[in-house]
């Protein structure tokens, strides 16, 4: 797929950017655009000039402060990074002292931490940027970062090889289209859960089987029990005794996410799982991490045209209040990117 995009303005002389910032804890309405400097790189940080940035639950968890348990990492009254946006990809325009393998002009993709990427210009650790091939538009690239490395992660942890089975709940969403479509490259056989809506589009990543969650849960017959060599749950609200017995022997599931209370979210349900667990049908809470070297490897294969990343929506930059909005709200089919121009 190639894009044409026209070079962003000299940055040389910019002293000042537009960038959405929060100074509490609420939904899309607490979020406003403010001018602000251009911030400096450290010496092992890149400044880039943001061409777009994906959207995703997460960021919506920490706009909110929901679970109230993450706030003692982000900030209790008020989130400390004002600014939401984990997934940019942008031209470098400057590089700290100690940073060799990149330079102005260079375009990058990478998860940047806890927010800063809606804004006309961030910082990027270094270690974890990576180039953007010049065949993948940053619009498609932004959408990769978080929501694919983290679908990548739950199917190595879950050891999902040629000739497995798996299930993937809660399929519809920015991770579980990467998930469908990783695991089908991978050989195994997919069976997905998802909206009514979302089921042509199971099939058409690489299902060979989907069913409307509302429908079919584990335990309904068209899900058969000791079936399974991974489950993937990614909706987070099946009871873990009932994932558990879809598992063949030696099996895993794997919790990208889970329901919860306001307090401490799904944390609960994640000390459930490791008394449920067992040698022979294991259940695994899955924290991903930032690692540059799977973001490589799915934007080659998102060159190749292996995988494909499902956009939903793409907003311009003035909106990008709306975009957070329509994520959450809890709908959205595949990602949502504002791309900044």
């Amino acid at each position: 797929m190639i894009e044409n995009e026209s070079a962003p303005g000299s940055s040389a002389s910019a002293t000042t950017m537009v960038a959405w910032l929060q100074r509490r804890y609420g939904g899309p309405e607490v979020v406003e655009s403010a001018q602000l400097p251009v911030p400096t790189p450290g010496a092992t940080d890149l400044l880039v000039r943001v061409r777009a940035c994906g959207i995703h639950a997460g960021d919506v968890r920490l706009m909110r402060g929901d679970p109230y348990l993450v706030r003692l990492a982000f900030g209790i009254r008020r989130p400390r990074a004002r600014t939401r946006g984990m997934d940019v990809a942008g031209t470098v325009v400057a590089a700290g002292s100690e940073v060799t393998d990149f330079r102005p002009g260079d375009e990058v993709v990478a998860e940047i931490g806890v927010g800063g990427g809606l804004a006309e210009y961030a910082i990027i650790p270094a270690a974890r940027a990576v180039a953007r091939p010049a065949d993948v538009p940053a619009r498609i690239a932004a959408a990769l970062p978080v929501s694919g490395g983290t679908a990548w992660q739950a199917l190595d942890a879950a050891h999902v090889a040629s000739g497995s089975r798996v299930l993937v709940i809660g399929a519809a969403g920015g991770v579980g289209t990467y998930t469908v479509q990783l695991a089908a490259q991978r050989g195994a056989e997919v069976w997905a859960l998802a909206g009514e809506r979302a089921l042509d589009l199971m099939t058409d990543i690489g299902a060979a089987h989907a069913f409307d969650y509302r429908r079919v849960q584990p335990g309904s017959p068209e899900i058969p029990a000791e079936s399974f060599d991974a489950v993937i749950d990614i909706a987070g609200t099946a009871p873990l005794s009932a994932l558990r017995g879809l598992l063949r022997d030696g099996g895993t599931v794997v919790l990208v996410s889970g329901a919860g209370g306001k307090i401490l979210g799904p944390m609960g349900r994640m000390l459930k799982a490791v008394f449920l667990s067992r040698r022979r049908r294991r259940i695994r809470s899955l924290a991903a991490t930032a690692k540059p070297e799977i973001l490589a490897q799915l934007l080659e294969l998102t060159a190749q045209g292996t995988i494909r990343p499902v956009i939903e929506r793409t907003y311009p930059f003035h909106a990008a209040r709306d975009a957070l909005a329509h994520v959450d709200a809890g709908h959205a089919v595949g990602k949502v990117v504002v791309t900044v121009e």
